[in-house]
This record gives C-alpha cells, structure tokens and sequence, in this order.
C-alpha cells in the first residue's frame, strides 16, 4: 500500500469542498471495501478524507418514508423497528449481505456504492479491463466468469453489481440526497446506477465532489408483501449467484401491484419492470410468475461461464414470487 495523507472532516460542507480541492482524494467511511481496493493496488488515492464523524448517521420515520442517513451502518438498519415491520425484504437483503462483523462497520452510503468485485477489475497485473484502464478491453468475457452479469452487459463489460441491499431498494423506488459543494440534488436509484454496456469505466452518476447524505425509502401499503431470496454457493457468507427482491400487493388472487429487484445478473441492482408488468393485473398462478421470469431474462448476453444464470435467475424469481404470493403449485 502506498503513503497516503489522512483528512478528517468535520462537517458535510468540508467534506465535499476537500474532495473539490483535490480531484484524486477519496472518502473513507467503513473502509470494508475501499481498504481492500487499496491493498491490492487498484485504487491508489493520495488523501483520503475520513468523514465517519459527520452527522449522518440517524434513521428516523416521516410519515410514509424512512430517512435513513448514509453513515448508519447495515446492522443498525437490519434492527430498525420500521424496517422489520413494514420492510423486511430490506432486513433480510442487509443479514443475507455480509457477516456480523461487516454488517457492524459497514455504512449504507458504503454499501449502495461499492465497486464491482469482478476478479480482473480487482487484478491490477491483468491489463484488458475497461473499468481501470478504458478502452484495453474485457479480460472477463475470454475467461472464468461465473461471478458475473448477463443483463446491462456486452462485449465490453461484464461486471457484476454486488450488493443485495441495492436490490431491495431499487425494488421500493428508493431515492439518495447528494450534496455538492454548492448544490444538493435527489436522484432516484433506478437512476442513480450505470449499466456495464453505457460506461465500464463509471458505475453510477455521482460526481466526485459529491457524497450521498441520505437515502429515502417509501414504506409500501400494510398490506404488502415481501422478501428476498439469495441463491448462493454456500449458506455462509458469499455473494448471490441470483437473487431476488419481491414485493406483492395482492387482491384475492390477483396481484394489484408488483415490484421486483435482481441481483447477481445485472451490473447494476436490476429493476424486472417486464416481469412487474406481466405480474399487474394478473392471477397469482405458477404459470403467470413462469412468463414474469421469462419476460426479464429474455434480453440477456451470456458468455459461456454465465450461461446457467438465465435458468437460475428464472427459478429464483418464479420460487420467492410463490413464497411471497402464498401460491404453491
């Protein structure tokens, strides 16, 4: 690891006007990610700016949100009260995403932002990565790629989006606070992420002066149904194969609403707007979540390590859309 100089900032302002100042720092909150980014040489920020005392740490209900800060870390959100009652496919995105011990140090704003853990992005000594090096091409598409993505792909990239919280919030229209030097702006995360195929080199739309302060999740109907469900190589801590996050408002046996996040198949937390249309309106049967399925992965770009995703994510979503709907046939 190289020498680097450490900052700590005292208030937002001073944060965001540090990173201004100079165009190759970088924020330290958790360190879960960044740190290992460090060690093994792909980032090499020459300060860092350590902005865990700043105040943004809280979560707190206002009326039909919850405001939660971007400095609380995973576990403290997993135990929030609102969230165990009106979201729990959020709570079991956050204990099925990490261990004890990173769910302890690990911030939301951390979480929601952390880079790909794609192995040749992560390899400094291999050259043909356009997230590092734009333009040298993608090492991932020749080579071992069962860790990664097959929709928001191509030829260029095929990077995999990590995070299992992102796809529960991108599911409930969750929106971020960003704050600039001089201007503050809410972006929705269904907006807020890059897709491999636009632009390998940038995974989101947040500029460097800028950190998130908060992120904003609408509290679903009462009468909503959720959860999320991870298929993984092994029970204890790892990252999805395929996963889904799936909310129901269901009428009898009509769905009246739907909404769906993926991960382990997209490069960013994917949003299944085709499946939630094929779902509205429609009864709740094996066969309407089989052509929910069918309708999102029918775009996918596989290379041949990722071509058991298409099946694998189809039986995800079909299996926690039978959970969630109570329908088992």
């Amino acid at each position: 690891m190289r020498a680097f100089d450490y900052v700590r900032a005292t208030n937002t302002q001073e944060a965001v006007q540090l990173l201004a100042d100079d165009p190759a720092a970088s924020c330290l909150a958790g360190g879960t990610t960044q740190l290992d980014l460090m060690k093994d040489g792909v980032l090499e920020p020459p300060r860092l700016i350590d902005i865990t005392r700043l105040p943004l740490h809280g979560i707190e209900r206002r009326g039909d949100r919850l405001h939660v800060g971007a400095l609380a870390s995973m576990e403290e959100l997993a135990a929030d009260a609102t969230v165990a009652q009106r979201l729990p496919m959020v709570r079991e995105s956050l204990l099925q995403g990490a261990s004890v011990q990173l769910r302890n140090m690990a911030t939301i704003g951390g979480n929601l932002l952390q880079r790909t853990r794609c192995r040749y992005f992560r390899d400094p000594t291999v050259a043909e990565c356009n997230k590092r090096a734009p333009g040298s091409g993608c090492a991932a598409v020749q080579g071992v790629a069962r860790m990664h993505a097959v929709l928001g792909v191509s030829e260029r990239c095929i990077a995999l989006h990590a995070s299992d919280l992102a796809v529960a919030m991108v599911a409930l229209d969750a929106v971020v606070n960003i704050q600039g030097v001089s201007t503050r702006r809410t972006v929705p995360l269904t907006e807020f992420y890059l897709t491999a195929d636009e632009s390998p080199e940038r995974e989101n739309v947040l500029e460097h002066a800028e950190l998130i302060t908060e992120v904003e999740i609408p509290l679903p109907p009462p009468t909503a149904r959720s959860g999320y469900l991870k298929v993984r190589e092994r029970a204890s801590y790892e990252f999805a194969l395929t996963s889904a996050a799936v909310l129901l408002v269901m009428d009898g046996g009509t769905i009246r609403q739907a909404r769906i996040g993926l991960g382990g198949v997209g490069s960013k937390p994917w949003r299944a707007y085709e499946a939630e249309h094929v779902l509205t309106g429609a009864p709740a049967t094996t066969a309407t979540f089989q052509d929910a399925a069918g309708a999102t992965m029918r775009d996918a770009w596989t290379v041949p390590g990722t071509a058991f995703k298409v099946p694998l994510a189809r039986r995800t979503l079909v299996r926690q859309l039978q959970t969630v709907s109570g329908v088992q046939e």
